[in-house]
């Protein structure tokens, strides 16, 4: 079965120039822990996860509850903090090629690109291919 099938169409996602703010916001008004990070041509550049956010927001502190905790210190451009090296399927990837990527980068979603330009067409959670495996079960 392709990934077209359980993946999330037309995900949120945040630019490279968004700040850390509208991320963290983002995260928190949509209750997701990741965020595509896209260019101006809507190509896949990176992903940015809580756990990023966190590390960077936190710094030595033990822990935040709300977007408004951001600092002006710490409120940079996302590209600044997102991991570039981004793992990415393309729309005709099976169902168990993104359960192997995940195992196997200890990753928790995958954007789902246009496999001709590159461009975000949604995204697949550990929870969406949990939610097919209860079904089929």
């Amino acid at each position: 079965m392709k990934i077209e099938a359980i993946m999330t169409p037309n995900p949120e996602r945040v630019r490279t120039t968004d700040t850390v703010s509208d991320a963290v916001n983002k995260l928190f008004e949509l209750d997701v822990r990741h965020l595509p990070v896209v260019n101006t041509s809507e190509e896949v550049v990176g992903m940015l996860s809580d756990r990023d956010l966190r590390s960077h927001i936190l710094n030595g502190r033990m822990q935040y509850e709300a977007p408004d905790e951001v600092s002006e210190e710490d409120n940079v451009a996302v590209s600044t903090i997102m991991q570039g090296d981004v793992i990415s399927l393309g729309t005709d990837a099976s169902i168990n090629d993104a359960i192997e990527l995940m195992i196997e980068q200890k990753i928790g979603a995958i954007p789902v690109v246009n496999p001709l330009d590159g461009t975000l067409v949604g995204i697949v959670s550990y929870i969406d291919v949990l939610r097919f495996a209860a079904e089929e079960l």
